[in-house]
């Protein structure tokens, strides 16, 4: 179905150790986690809260695993700080990125997001951008493109649950308001179904400009549970909302032919964040290859 030498396929390490809550998967160790995602068949990975910045360290230790680094989680606060606070930590992550090799930088503005609130209700709280914050939100990804341009790199924006962008018409005004050529899109199955989006239609409208890919499923009776009993979306995490592809209720059959049948070239990164006491890393991580391998082929 894909053209050979097109598609690198990764995993995410919050299936082991989870950034928000340290405390699921606290005992997984960097190595146990790293060895595991190469023996379940992946060649690559996200950079996780256990992995080591230092990057002789780093390469080291991955290179013993033949895995490379996909991209890295950088959280802006265009809308609620002055620029240059995001700039500074920005510069650090890119560089850091570069040098391991890495082409593409996830970015999530997380001025008022409520993704990391424990108690406070994932769709009745959700944050609305003023007119002014976008404006500065746009401004401001603009110039983290031009950064990212200056090591041939590209920023990729992950729309998410809990924060400014994260519905349809979100994301189409973050594109409208934003440099095509600076502001790229990442495309995440499991945010898009979570929120009540198609994403298919995000997929098909925004191609051209989709630079990384997350496929993450979802489980469609917890995410009714979430709205009717008003959880948040940490609590969402903890109870299931999330798994990896071919076990929750995602069709992916149409996502791989539209992406297949496309000029995408890059990562598609698996990330399904879970409870790993409750669900196996490596388990689901085995799962989550068989699965893509019988239908995309990869």
């Amino acid at each position: 179905m894909f053209k050979e030498g097109v598609i690198k396929l990764g995993i995410a390490p919050i299936a082991w150790t989870n950034d928000d809550m340290p405390e699921l998967g606290g005992e997984n160790t960097f190595e146990q986690c790293i060895s595991e995602m190469a023996l379940a068949g992946f060649k690559g990975s996200e950079v996780g809260n256990k992995y080591p910045r230092d990057v002789k360290v780093l390469k080291k230790a991955l290179s013993h695993r033949r895995l490379e680094i996909a991209s890295a989680w950088f959280s802006t606060y265009l809308t609620t700080k002055p620029l240059e606070e995001t700039v500074s930590a920005f510069i650090n992550h890119r560089d850091f990125l570069h040098a391991m090799g890495a082409s593409v930088i996830v970015v999530s503005e997380q001025g008022r997001s409520i993704q990391g609130l424990m108690d406070t209700p994932l769709f009745d709280e959700k944050p609305q951008f003023t007119e002014d914050e976008w404006q500065r939100l746009a401004l401001g990804l603009n110039h983290l493109g031009m950064l990212a341009k200056e090591k041939d790199m590209h920023i990729v924006y992950h729309h998410h649950m809990g924060t400014g962008v994260q519905t349809t018409s979100e994301i189409d005004r973050l594109m409208e308001m934003t440099d095509p050529e600076l502001v790229h899109l990442l495309f995440d199955t499991g945010h898009l179904v979570f929120s009540g989006e198609n994403p298919l239609y995000i997929l098909k409208k925004y191609l051209p400009r989709i630079k990384h890919v997350h496929l993450k499923d979802v489980r469609r009776d917890v995410v009714e549970a979430v709205k009717a009993k008003k959880w948040s979306f940490l609590q969402a995490v903890r109870q299931g909302v999330f798994t990896v592809p071919g076990d929750g209720s995602i069709n992916f059959e149409p996502i791989f032919e539209q992406l297949a049948d496309s000029d995408y070239t890059g990562w598609f990164v698996v990330e399904a964040e879970q409870d790993p006491a409750v669900a196996n890393p490596f388990e689901y991580a085995l799962k989550a290859r068989q699965f893509i391998r019988e239908k995309s082929g990869l």
